[in-house]
């Protein structure tokens, strides 16, 4: 059965069948094939129990929530204002790259809308400031990875679903390893300017009097994580309701520069649907999928499987990197979450780990999927805003940041506390 659904899997996606169509047709594959009940009759009530969960509703407010940030310009002045702020640095633009990358991911749990608005904006600077195109490039796909580690996430939102943990623990547990990672990323940028400074360009340079004049424009993102991150830890609003409040913010920001019209709101409500639609498609086939998967014995099967291997916890956490690592150059990120993570997740506790500390590292290692080829998703999104040239070039780019993104598993492993301390510390 394994054999068989892998096969009809690899063979979909080789069609290029969408994710959420090809995760529903190995479902009723492997249902027809592999069982004489007529399992059909009961995926009707499997699917309503599944979307019937309040946390989902979280994802369309914020996924409009970071639509209404790029549709208004807010988010391309705060990162004007962090290319006045940051250029002094090795390698210049690119540490804004990074920085509007994690004050935007505070805003939006997209990592697509992350690189696509900011490599909008900051790809023209490349020949106008004489950087190295690759590692420019490399720093916009994997700076958009931040969407999805730096709350309020999506996926950690699913992830929470998916294992019944707690999303404001999750959402507490990925602020540390967040920025952590944009300093490693700075610093994977700043080291390779170093070593050739021809990297780093001729960045601009700008007065005291400038820098304090655009300050302004960095408050936008701080006041929309207070809002959203805030009013979930004062008590005042679940995570759904959080992210509500966090829409009503960004509408008032975006009257407050006069940007809201007919044509904003149209094109901000069809980013929406089309976004949420995608992922709420993917969600109900993986549940689907996972409902036949244990029906049939299989996820039981891999769990017995892993248990009989006998091996130490350091060695698992290893080999399910390795895995995702794999699993991740073929399968868009969030499908991989969603398949694996009703099979993994027992294992990992029985082997001892804390699935708020599983959560995090599982985000990175989605990170790493967004930025590894063939199917990195923010590769594709990254060479589509520059519209020239060959994906190779952005592909390359993104090596360090791949070698970076593991360096960050290898200290949560050494030190769990980067992300459960505040966690424990609100929740003790």
């Amino acid at each position: 059965m394994i054999v068989f659904g892998l096969l009809v899997l690899l063979l979909l996606l080789a069609l290029s069948v969408p994710v959420a169509a090809s995760l529903g047709l190995l479902s009723f594959s492997l249902a027809i094939f592999f069982t004489p009940i007529p399992l059909d009759r009961m995926l009707g009530e499997v699917a309503w129990r599944a979307m019937a969960s309040e946390s989902l509703v979280a994802i369309p407010y914020f996924v409009l929530l970071g639509e209404v940030m790029v549709r208004s310009g807010l988010a391309e002045r705060m990162y004007a204002a962090l290319v006045e702020w940051m250029s002094w640095l090795p390698g210049g633009t690119m540490h804004a790259n990074i920085g509007a990358s994690a004050l935007f991911a505070a805003t939006s749990g997209s990592s697509v809308a992350t690189a696509a608005t900011l490599g909008t904006v900051s790809i023209p600077e490349i020949s106008r400031r004489g950087y190295n195109e690759r590692l420019f490039l490399g720093s916009l796909a994997a700076g958009g990875t931040l969407g999805i580690l730096i709350p309020p996430s999506i996926i950690l939102i699913i992830y929470g679903v998916l294992t019944d943990t707690s999303i404001p623990r999750l959402y507490l547990a990925g602020i540390l390893p967040g920025i952590v990672l944009a300093g490693l990323f700075m610093l994977t940028i700043a080291v390779a300017c170093w070593i050739r400074p021809a990297m780093g360009g001729n960045p601009p340079a700008w007065t005291w009097k400038r820098r304090v004049a655009v300050l302004p424009d960095l408050l936008p993102p701080l006041f929309i994580f207070g809002l959203v991150v805030g009013t979930i830890y004062a008590g005042i609003a679940t995570p759904t309701e959080a992210a509500a409040f966090g829409v009503v913010g960004a509408l008032g920001l975006a009257a407050r520069v006069r940007a809201i019209n007919l044509d904003m709101v149209r094109k901000v409500l069809e980013g929406t649907m089309r976004t949420t639609a995608m992922v709420v498609a993917i969600i109900l086939m993986s549940t689907i999928l996972n409902f036949v998967l244990a029906f049939l014995g299989i996820s039981r099967s891999i769990t017995g499987f892993v248990e009989t291997l006998n091996i130490g916890p350091l060695t698992l956490i290893a080999v399910l990197v390795l895995f995702y690592l794999v699993l991740g150059c073929f399968l868009e990120g969030m499908s991989v979450m969603i398949v694996t993570v009703p099979i993994v997740a027992p294992i990992v506790v029985a082997a001892g780990f804390d699935l708020i500390w599983f959560g995090i590292v599982m985000t990175l290692l989605l990170e790493m999927a967004l930025i590894t080829p063939p199917v990195g998703v923010n590769l594709f999104v990254v060479q589509s805003v520059r519209g020239r040239g060959s994906l190779s070039d952005v592909m390359i780019g993104t090596v360090p940041f791949v070698l970076t993104i593991l360096a960050m598993i290898v200290l949560l492993a050494a030190f769990p506390g980067i992300a459960l301390w505040l966690p424990d510390l609100a929740y003790q």
